[in-house]
Protein backbone atom coordinates (compact mmCIF):
# COMPACT_ATOMS: atom_id res chain seq x y z
CA UNK A 1 0.00 0.00 0.00
CA UNK A 2 1.23 3.47 -0.93
CA UNK A 3 -0.09 6.11 1.47
CA UNK A 4 0.19 8.79 -1.21
CA UNK A 5 -2.63 7.06 -3.08
CA UNK A 6 -4.83 8.37 -0.24
CA UNK A 7 -3.00 11.40 1.04
CA UNK A 8 -2.32 14.73 -0.67
CA UNK A 9 -0.60 17.82 0.61
CA UNK A 10 -4.10 19.32 1.08
CA UNK A 11 -4.83 16.63 3.71
CA UNK A 12 -1.93 17.66 5.95
CA UNK A 13 -2.17 20.36 8.62
CA UNK A 14 0.95 21.67 10.33
CA UNK A 15 0.55 23.01 12.86
CA UNK A 16 -2.84 21.93 14.12
CA UNK A 17 -4.81 24.68 15.82
CA UNK A 18 -6.41 22.24 18.28
CA UNK A 19 -4.81 21.71 21.65
CA UNK A 20 -6.57 18.51 22.70
CA UNK A 21 -7.45 15.06 21.37
CA UNK A 22 -11.10 15.74 20.51
CA UNK A 23 -10.23 19.05 18.86
CA UNK A 24 -7.47 17.42 16.79
CA UNK A 25 -9.83 14.70 15.55
CA UNK A 26 -12.48 17.27 14.63
CA UNK A 27 -9.91 19.52 12.91
CA UNK A 28 -8.50 16.67 10.81
CA UNK A 29 -12.00 15.55 9.77
CA UNK A 30 -12.69 19.17 8.78
CA UNK A 31 -9.49 19.13 6.67
CA UNK A 32 -10.81 16.04 4.87
CA UNK A 33 -14.29 17.56 4.54
CA UNK A 34 -12.67 20.55 2.84
CA UNK A 35 -11.52 18.24 0.04
CA UNK A 36 -15.11 17.18 -0.65
CA UNK A 37 -14.52 13.52 0.21
CA UNK A 38 -16.55 13.45 3.45
CA UNK A 39 -20.29 13.71 2.76
CA UNK A 40 -21.14 13.81 6.49
CA UNK A 41 -18.30 15.26 8.61
CA UNK A 42 -20.36 15.03 11.79
CA UNK A 43 -20.87 11.27 11.30
CA UNK A 44 -17.14 10.70 10.70
CA UNK A 45 -16.18 12.77 13.76
CA UNK A 46 -18.57 10.68 15.83
CA UNK A 47 -17.29 7.37 14.38
CA UNK A 48 -13.67 8.27 15.12
CA UNK A 49 -14.50 9.59 18.58
CA UNK A 50 -16.56 6.50 19.51
CA UNK A 51 -13.65 4.30 18.39
CA UNK A 52 -11.24 6.45 20.42
CA UNK A 53 -13.35 5.92 23.54
CA UNK A 54 -13.06 2.13 23.29
CA UNK A 55 -9.25 2.24 23.38
CA UNK A 56 -6.77 5.02 22.81
CA UNK A 57 -5.17 5.24 19.39
CA UNK A 58 -2.12 6.91 20.92
CA UNK A 59 0.09 3.94 20.10
CA UNK A 60 3.27 5.26 21.68
CA UNK A 61 6.52 6.91 20.65
CA UNK A 62 4.68 10.17 19.95
CA UNK A 63 2.24 8.76 17.37
CA UNK A 64 -1.55 8.55 17.29
CA UNK A 65 -3.65 6.96 14.56
CA UNK A 66 -7.29 7.78 15.31
CA UNK A 67 -9.59 5.99 12.90
CA UNK A 68 -13.16 5.03 12.29
CA UNK A 69 -15.49 3.36 9.84
CA UNK A 70 -18.32 5.47 8.52
CA UNK A 71 -20.98 4.69 5.91
CA UNK A 72 -21.04 7.03 2.93
CA UNK A 73 -17.32 7.54 2.55
CA UNK A 74 -16.08 6.98 -1.01
CA UNK A 75 -13.21 4.77 0.19
CA UNK A 76 -10.23 5.08 2.49
CA UNK A 77 -9.44 8.69 3.41
CA UNK A 78 -6.49 10.00 5.38
CA UNK A 79 -5.24 13.21 6.98
CA UNK A 80 -2.07 14.03 8.91
CA UNK A 81 -1.75 16.63 11.64
CA UNK A 82 1.20 17.95 13.57
CA UNK A 83 0.21 19.45 16.92
CA UNK A 84 1.71 22.89 17.60
CA UNK A 85 3.14 21.34 20.77
CA UNK A 86 3.10 17.72 21.96
CA UNK A 87 -0.44 16.78 22.96
CA UNK A 88 -1.89 14.47 25.60
CA UNK A 89 -3.61 11.63 23.73
CA UNK A 90 -3.76 9.19 26.65
CA UNK A 91 -1.15 7.14 24.80
CA UNK A 92 -0.34 3.63 25.92
CA UNK A 93 3.20 4.72 26.88
CA UNK A 94 2.01 7.87 28.66
CA UNK A 95 4.00 10.10 26.28
CA UNK A 96 2.47 13.08 24.46
CA UNK A 97 1.65 12.81 20.77
CA UNK A 98 3.76 14.63 18.20
CA UNK A 99 2.07 13.43 15.00
CA UNK A 100 -1.45 12.25 14.17
CA UNK A 101 -2.59 10.18 11.19
CA UNK A 102 -6.40 10.11 10.97
CA UNK A 103 -8.05 7.40 8.86
CA UNK A 104 -11.62 6.89 7.81
CA UNK A 105 -13.20 4.25 5.62
CA UNK A 106 -16.59 2.82 4.77
CA UNK A 107 -17.42 -0.36 6.72
CA UNK A 108 -17.06 -2.52 3.60
CA UNK A 109 -13.44 -1.40 3.02
CA UNK A 110 -11.95 -3.03 6.12
CA UNK A 111 -8.96 -4.45 4.27
CA UNK A 112 -7.78 -1.02 3.02
CA UNK A 113 -8.27 0.34 6.53
CA UNK A 114 -6.11 -2.36 8.12
CA UNK A 115 -3.42 -2.08 5.43
CA UNK A 116 -3.19 1.70 5.96
CA UNK A 117 -2.90 1.29 9.74
CA UNK A 118 -0.13 -1.26 9.22
CA UNK A 119 1.74 0.90 6.70
CA UNK A 120 1.70 3.98 8.94
CA UNK A 121 2.86 1.86 11.87
CA UNK A 122 5.71 0.35 9.85
CA UNK A 123 6.90 3.73 8.56
CA UNK A 124 6.87 5.25 12.00
CA UNK A 125 8.92 2.43 13.53
CA UNK A 126 11.90 3.65 11.48
CA UNK A 127 13.68 5.83 14.06
CA UNK A 128 15.35 8.23 11.64
CA UNK A 129 12.19 8.78 9.60
CA UNK A 130 10.05 9.22 12.73
CA UNK A 131 12.41 11.84 14.16
CA UNK A 132 12.47 13.76 10.86
CA UNK A 133 8.66 13.72 10.80
CA UNK A 134 8.55 15.03 14.36
CA UNK A 135 11.08 17.75 13.54
CA UNK A 136 9.12 18.91 10.47
CA UNK A 137 7.38 22.22 10.97
CA UNK A 138 5.58 22.76 7.67
CA UNK A 139 2.94 20.90 5.69
CA UNK A 140 5.16 20.64 2.60
CA UNK A 141 8.01 19.24 4.67
CA UNK A 142 5.80 16.45 6.05
CA UNK A 143 4.49 15.66 2.57
CA UNK A 144 8.01 15.56 1.12
CA UNK A 145 9.16 13.20 3.87
CA UNK A 146 6.26 10.86 3.13
CA UNK A 147 7.00 11.12 -0.59
CA UNK A 148 10.61 10.08 0.10
CA UNK A 149 9.32 6.78 1.55
CA UNK A 150 6.28 6.15 -0.62
CA UNK A 151 7.72 5.78 -4.09
CA UNK A 152 5.32 4.93 -6.90
CA UNK A 153 5.07 1.20 -7.40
Amino acid sequence: MNLLDYLTINNIRAPLLAGDKRGAIDELVDVLAGTGRVPDPKALKEAVWVREQTRTTGIGSGLAIPHGKCPGLPGLIMAVGKPAKPMNFESIDGQPVRLIFLLGSPPEKGSDHIQALARVSRLMTMDSFRERMYAATATAEIYDLLKSQERPG
